[in-house]
């Protein structure tokens, strides 16, 4: 079973400047919930009830966000605002750990902070970035993926070939419609070095034998500790497995794909849609 899930949260969120100087980006709201709360909703659903959040500076409100609101409780109570008060306390059951990233030098070295968390198990990893919709069962496929071959699972996308510099890409055995065997990943690889147009998506199902080599693995690029190195080492001594999602992602790590996943996530529900529908169709109208 994956019991565990990291939430890597120690960046500096330069992208969303001025809004993060001393809000970290991982508490943004999209509609009326923090961009985190989404990776913790889909972890959950998919049984998953331990949490270890790597922070940093300036991120305490992240922890008070999963933490007891007792006067902010009350006061809904008083008012007999029972939709709130299940809102506010349905992660209740879950359990939160805390781990501080004294400098935020790449995704690889955010996963061994969480070593001792782990404890031999394998684990999942959901960058916060990005946001998949909830409809979409992404994490509960790798899980299976997972559970068949009893080995890493790396989520993947297909991208325009143009973009390839952005992300991490693959090289790999198509086994089926939505499933490869991992032979190489590149970090970032120019148009014309890029093996393919597979590229890795945040979301990640590691076993723990990913700590040793990340312990032995010197900085890359920009000096930092890249995961996609570490997987690339693995996936010289184990099978790993890429499973290509087709369903709805937003990157909400840019600055445009969070106003995609905001416009998109708002646009179903119920209390928001025709409204919002009506104001989009006026506004483009304007402009």
């Amino acid at each position: 079973m994956i019991r565990k899930a990291i939430l890597p949260a120690a960046g500096l969120g330069t992208r969303f400047l001025p809004a993060t100087k001393a809000s970290p980006k991982e508490m943004l709201p999209i509609v009326d919930k923090p961009m985190i709360q989404y990776s913790v909703e889909e972890a959950d659903s998919c049984g998953i009830s331990e949490f270890i959040i790597i922070t940093g500076k300036n991120k305490r409100a992240i922890e008070d966000h999963f933490d007891s609101a007792f006067e902010l409780e009350e006061n809904l109570r008083q008012k007999g605002d029972n939709r709130l008060i299940d809102e506010i306390t349905k992660h209740r059951s879950l359990r939160f750990a805390y781990i501080r990233q004294g400098r935020p030098i790449g995704l690889g070295n955010a996963i061994l902070c969480a070593q001792p968390f782990a404890n031999k198990e394998s684990f999942a990893v959901l960058l916060g970035d990005d946001i998949i919709d909830p409809d979409d069962k992404l994490l509960s496929d790798m899980i299976k993926i997972y559970d068949k071959y009893n080995a890493p699972v790396i989520a993947l996308k297909e991208i325009p070939s143009k973009d390839v510099s952005r992300y991490g890409v693959i090289d790999g055995v198509k086994i089926d419609e939505h499933l490869y065997r991992i032979k190489n990943l590149v970090e970032k690889p120019s148009v014309a070095e890029t093996p393919s147009n597979l590229a890795i998506l945040g979301r990640y199902i590691l076993t723990p034998d990913i700590f040793e080599i990340l312990k032995e693995m010197p900085p890359g690029r920009n000096g930092e500790y890249q995961l996609t190195d570490a997987l690339n080492v693995l996936a010289k001594r184990r099978d790993v497995y890429g499973f290509l999602f087709k369903g709805r992602h937003y990157d909400a790590g840019d600055k445009f794909g969070f106003l995609q996943a905001t416009i998109s996530l708002a646009l179903k529900r119920p209390e928001f849609s025709e409204q919002l529908k009506a104001y989009i169709t006026n506004l483009s109208q304007t402009f």
